[in-house]
């Protein structure tokens, strides 16, 4: 009887560590996307992040590729504690995902929070961005051409309305050429094509630019969000398998 248990408590065993082995590299994998992710958010994106006075939205992209990379190593370390049937590596691996489980947790409150105040924040700031820095020096060519993506690929002019350039300190100087508008605001760009702002020549939307950049951030902290929910229950299933791993071989002789 006791042949018996030991031989089922052994097959129990080998059971669990090649859950656990499918498990890390899942888990491998899901590493990879989350810090593809992280990485195409501060690439891609990284005009837009440039007229957020806020730095709440990099940080949590920032912290997506952290996680990632770290996530990435853990699988390995998961699956040679598992072939090794290392208690002492099972613990570290434990910790591992203790660890990216509390960043990932930070990075959805910090996406949460930032959800709520994108808002207002935009309100406030990115049509005095718009005005005040669009073509105003060399250190503000960063602002200039995220205004001008943004403006073309959303089809939007203005912050609000493309009335907002009235008082714009470029379109007021002699270095705008009696623009009324950035030639960015116009459906067809070429130079000078700013100068009309007739509605056939130049981008009326309702909402301007600031409706068209806060559906674009929320859909996008919406991925950041569901990416991280998904990653944290599929740990949760990873660490209750490690404890069982754990429980299931003999202490180690010291």
């Amino acid at each position: 009887m006791g042949a018996y248990e030991e031989k089922k408590e052994a097959c129990g065993t080998v059971c669990l560590k090649y859950l656990l082995f499918t498990f890390n590299f899942l888990f491998w994998l899901a590493g990879g996307v989350v810090m593809a992710v992280g990485v195409w958010t501060l690439v891609e994106k990284s005009d837009y992040i440039s007229l957020l006075p806020s730095k709440t939205y990099a940080a949590s992209a920032y912290i997506l590729v952290l996680a990632g990379a770290i996530v990435m190593v853990t699988g390995v370390l998961g699956c040679c504690a598992t072939f090794k049937e290392q208690r002492k590596l099972l613990r570290v691996y434990f910790v591992l995902l203790l660890c990216i489980f509390l960043l990932e947790i930070l990075a959805g409150v910090l996406a949460y929070i930032y959800y709520q105040q994108l808002n207002d924040e935009l309100k406030q700031n990115l049509k005095a961005t718009m005005t005040n820095k669009y073509r105003q020096s060399n250190e503000n060519e960063h602002i200039t051409k995220a205004v001008d993506k943004l403006q073309q690929e959303f089809k939007c002019c203005g912050s609000n309305n493309s009335t907002d350039w009235e008082e714009s300190n470029w379109i007021r100087s002699a270095d705008s050429k009696g623009r009324k508008v950035p030639d960015s605001c116009c459906k067809t760009e070429i130079e000078e094509c700013g100068q009309r702002d007739h509605p056939s020549n130049i981008y009326k939307v309702e909402g301007g630019c600031i409706s068209k950049l806060e559906k674009f951030i929320l859909d996008h902290l919406k991925i950041i969000g569901a990416v991280g929910i998904g990653i944290a229950c599929v740990q949760i299933i990873g660490m209750v398998f490690t404890c069982c791993l754990y429980r299931s071989l003999k202490a180690e002789p010291y």
